[in-house]
């Protein structure tokens, strides 16, 4: 019956105070109606892509051919200052837990038999999306995971944590692109096929069979190694490579092409109401980096070329189209900004993690929460490894504190040196505003870490 006739009908039958309560009732229908959906979340992660890997950002000297991540660039909003841990598993955790991981105890790449794996009594993003979004989200982690160990699930542990549905990779790494154990709800099997195209595959799958708003994290494994060559029907320019560099680059043009792939087989209604954000994990790994950036200044290192990553968001609700912020972004926001997206308001919410601010008002050029720092670390409580870092690292954007464990503390001014050249404690250049930051990088660092 049409809203008109039922009102007539409400106006003839009902008793006076019915009428404005049923009144008052189709009014909030009415209101809630014309509330916007909640969109459909996409994490895409690639794995081991530095700023010198990406078509969005000027720094090294040779780019991939990524078609679809360039559209977003140039429809969607590009951020210049964001920060990661230099490895896997501590980003990762840190987006799972909106947590340092100081606090989470993952500091370093997991193995098998690493001592500290993910604590399953760490609430979860996907944990907070089932308790406190308005509307149900379907959630799903298909690629890499990283955050197990045998005593504490292993192949149980992203349904442990949470997860509506887990398909993809637990360890940190494979050995074959073409053949490869795939681990799905806890069962793992080996598993042939080029696995881009697998994991997009599985996730278009999914995607499908969703009827409510849903949060897809994508976790690719490309471009991290082995470095390989993609079937040539996924490359957009490069021809088959035989050195690191140009297969590594290779890899991302391959993951590029099966985003686009995965992105037009969404239906329309999904596609309309769609948010996308793209993420590198860590630096590029010390194998295939690039000028300005330097072997023993990537992946695993908490200079630039090993903490500063890629981001960029594009679909519904990004009005800031082709711009590019400059605001400090951590990974652990990440956590926040996905749950503000669904609708989870942090008033109220009964947990909200403390190392997590949400980005999302950006998107839109709305006024929000900003860091005035951010910070990055990494430990492990095994022998260190080959070529990695260990220490912390701390920014106000302008200025960076890095301590190495093994080589003491190191200041820069990002607004002159960038990538890190010169250390102004050595240099003897440190100014009255250089030492000012000094003490409140520090000062934050101490906080942080409770050394006082």
């Amino acid at each position: 019956m049409p809203m008109t006739n039922i009102t007539a009908y409400v106006m003839k039958k009902a008793p006076s105070g019915a009428f404005f309560v049923l009144l008052a009732f189709f009014a909030a229908l009415t209101a809630a109606s014309a509330q916007p959906a909640p969109p459909n979340i996409l994490l895409v992660i690639a794995d081991d892509m530095g700023l010198d890997a990406s078509p969005c950002y000027d720094v090294g000297a040779r780019k991939p051919t990524m078609r679809f991540l360039e559209r977003m660039c140039a429809e969607g909003l590009v951020f210049d200052n964001v920060y990661a841990a230099p490895s896997c598993s501590p980003t990762r955790a840190t987006i799972l837990t909106g947590r340092y991981g100081f606090r989470t105890g993952v500091g370093a790449a997991l193995g098998p038999r690493s001592p500290n794996g993910l604590s399953l009594e760490e609430t979860t993003l996907f944990q907070v999306l089932d308790t406190n979004a308005p509307q149900t989200y379907a959630h799903a982690v298909i690629g890499k995971w990283h955050l197990a160990t045998q005593d504490n699930g292993w192949t149980e542990h992203p349904m442990l944590a949470g997860v509506g549905h887990y398909a993809g990779v637990i360890s940190g790494t494979i050995e074959d692109y073409y053949n490869w154990p795939l681990t799905e709800n806890g069962e793992t099997r080996d598993r042939a096929g080029y696995i881009t195209s697998v994991l997009t595959d599985m996730a278009i799958d999914w995607t499908a069979q969703q009827d409510t708003p849903w949060f897809l994290w994508l976790a690719h494994v490309a471009p991290h190694m082995p470095f390989h060559n993609p079937p040539g029907e996924l490359l957009q320019s490069a021809a088959p490579a035989d050195n690191n560099v140009g297969q590594y680059l290779a890899a991302l043009e391959a993951l590029d092409t099966e985003l686009g792939r995965f992105y037009e087989a969404l239906p329309m209604e999904q596609k309309e109401n769609l948010v996308v954000i793209f993420l590198g994990d860590n630096g590029s790994p010390n194998q295939s980096v690039q000028e300005p950036f330097s072997r023993g200044q990537a992946k695993g290192s908490l200079y630039a070329g090993g903490v500063r990553v890629p981001l960029v968001v594009w679909g519904a609700g990004v009005t800031r189209t082709g711009e590019r912020e400059a605001a400090l972004v951590n990974s652990t926001d990440l956590f926040a900004t996905i749950v503000q997206l669904a609708g989870v308001a942090r008033d109220r919410a009964p947990f909200w993690p403390e190392d997590s601010i949400s980005f999302a008002p950006l998107l839109s050029g709305q006024t929000g929460s900003t860091r005035s720092f951010a910070y990055v670390e990494h430990f492990s409580d095994k022998a260190p490894v080959r070529g990695t870092q260990y220490g912390w690292a701390i920014t106000d954007g302008r200025y960076k504190l890095l301590h190495d464990d093994d080589k003491g503390d190191m200041f820069f001014d990002l607004g002159v040196d960038p990538w890190e050249g010169t250390d102004l404690q050595t240099d003897g250049s440190v100014d009255n505003a250089a030492a000012a930051a000094l003490a409140d990088l520090s000062q934050h660092a101490e906080m942080l870490r409770g050394w006082r």
